[in-house]
């Protein structure tokens, strides 16, 4: 109850662009830092992004960033992580995250050994021609 749920992943060609959608009913996004991560095969988990909105903060990851913008709607309690120019290696499942953390404390690797707040079940992104 009450836990992030992903949607709007799926098979996109290099270039393309897609939305991805977490919804996090019950909470109030003022008080929380919502998370995207994302982890392929093989390779270690990363911070995509993160939005706080008490504090106005955002977080990009250095592979994503001018390509993504992360938003947050306060009336539907979504965050959405806009894709564009993907590439082949941003495929990967995509994870959203709500934590009681700024965005100010996060870098690449931040979740890769903790796993605190409410993780959803994640997306699957792949990017291919």
């Amino acid at each position: 109850q009450g836990h992030p749920v992903e949607s709007g992943g799926g098979l996109v060609n290099p270039g393309g662009s897609l939305n991805l959608s977490c919804a996090v009913p019950g909470f109030s996004l003022d008080g929380y830092a919502v998370s995207w991560l994302r982890q392929a095969p093989g390779k270690e988990r990363e911070t995509v992004s993160c939005i706080s909105v008490r504090d106005g903060q955002t977080y990009y990851g250095d592979p994503v960033k001018g390509r993504f913008t992360i938003s947050g709607d306060n009336a539907s309690h979504t965050v959405f992580l806009q894709m564009n120019h993907l590439r082949p290696e941003d495929t990967a499942v995509y994870t959203c995250v709500i934590d009681i953390i700024s965005c100010t404390v996060h870098s690449t690797n931040y979740y890769d050994t903790i796993q605190t707040g409410f993780w959803g079940q994640g997306t699957q992104v792949t990017v291919s021609s």
